[in-house]
């Protein structure tokens, strides 16, 4: 198996991950029991989030850490850690963090967890290979958009399309500029 940057989230059908406010409220009412997700994350060795993620995993996650993988959190701000929880807190540009990732990853994927713009900054790089996305059978109108860069030249390769109920997953290759 080849290392990967995957970012693998669910979106609305409007393109949307998280509504104003960073709410999921509109994903958790959704029967997500049937995913790739168990499949996927066995082929994961390191984790990258932004700061709006990890916050909202303090928030809302009252069982510890849900991840055995090394994170990195990337952030402007001082955020408490997570006792027990391998995490980094880095700043600045994905390029020199992505090194680190990936030696961490022992040959195995890096997973971009969230948002769509920290996904947008290891594309801006060079550093994204894949987009798996799971697409909910709900519309928002406005929120935080699911990968706010345009990447029309070249075009996304189509991988896979998949049905895993209530769920579309369309999962797509980065063609390399």
């Amino acid at each position: 198996m080849s290392l990967k940057t995957q970012y693998y989230t669910a979106s609305s059908l409007d393109g949307f991950i998280a509504a104003p406010g960073h709410s999921l409220e509109w994903l958790l009412q959704l029967d997500a029991s049937e995913t790739s997700y168990p499949e996927f994350i066995r082929d994961v060795g390191a984790i990258a989030m932004g700061s709006h993620t990890y916050e909202w995993i303090l928030r809302h996650v009252t069982e510890g850490w849900a991840y055995e993988q090394p994170a990195w959190v990337f952030t402007t701000r001082d955020l408490p850690p997570i006792p027990g929880a391998d995490i980094r807190f880095v700043r600045g540009d994905v390029r020199t963090a992505h090194e680190h990732m990936a030696a961490a990853a022992g040959g195995k994927n890096i997973w971009i967890v969230g948002g769509g713009d920290l996904a947008g900054q290891f594309y801006d790089q060079g550093l994204l290979d894949e987009l798996i996305i799971q697409i909910a059978p709900v519309t928002l109108g406005r929120g935080f958009p699911v990968f706010p860069r345009e990447a029309a030249t070249p075009p996304l390769r189509l991988v896979s399309a998949r049905t895993y109920a209530p769920f579309v997953e369309v999962r797509y290759e980065v063609q390399k500029r």
